[in-house]
């Protein structure tokens, strides 16, 4: 039985697995966040491993996560839900009104899964689709 634990972690922690599953075939320096410092960086291990990273930002009470990001030899196992349950509960527990992401839109039907909605904001960076996602929440 595998062990799965979340733990707050340095930003600088986040940048390896954001490269490799996010902008492999990007310079490295891509993935860095000029918010990073200010930012506060979950990781998922799975037995010890770092497998799973997320970042989250606020502005009052509405929280932005960024970067979030599976090993790719770990998706589909069920990793990326656990950490954004976490950090649904974790925003909530902090006074939350929104939680949103600007996520891919490859990525848009995970989210729906959670409550997520699509806004009409749409935009394309690095060849690739995104689209605002918001979470109302109820406190």
């Amino acid at each position: 039985m595998e062990t799965l634990q979340i733990e707050q972690i340095r930003f600088d922690l986040t940048w390896r697995i954001r490269h490799e599953v996010m902008y492999p075939d990007l310079p490295y320096e891509v993935i860095k966040l000029e918010d990073d410092p200010n930012g506060i960086h979950f990781g998922l291990f799975v037995d010890g491993l770092l497998t799973a990273v997320v970042s989250l930002f606020n502005e009052g009470k509405v929280y932005r996560f960024r970067k979030f990001a599976t090993i790719v030899s770990a998706q589909g196992k069920g990793y990326g839900t656990f950490l954004l349950k976490h950090i649904i509960s974790y925003v909530k527990l902090m006074g939350a009104e929104k939680l949103w992401c600007n996520s891919r839109l490859s990525a848009a039907n995970f989210y729906s899964k959670f409550g997520f909605v699509q806004t009409d904001q749409r935009s394309v960076s690095k060849e690739i689709d995104f689209v605002i996602m918001e979470l109302q929440l109820d406190n």
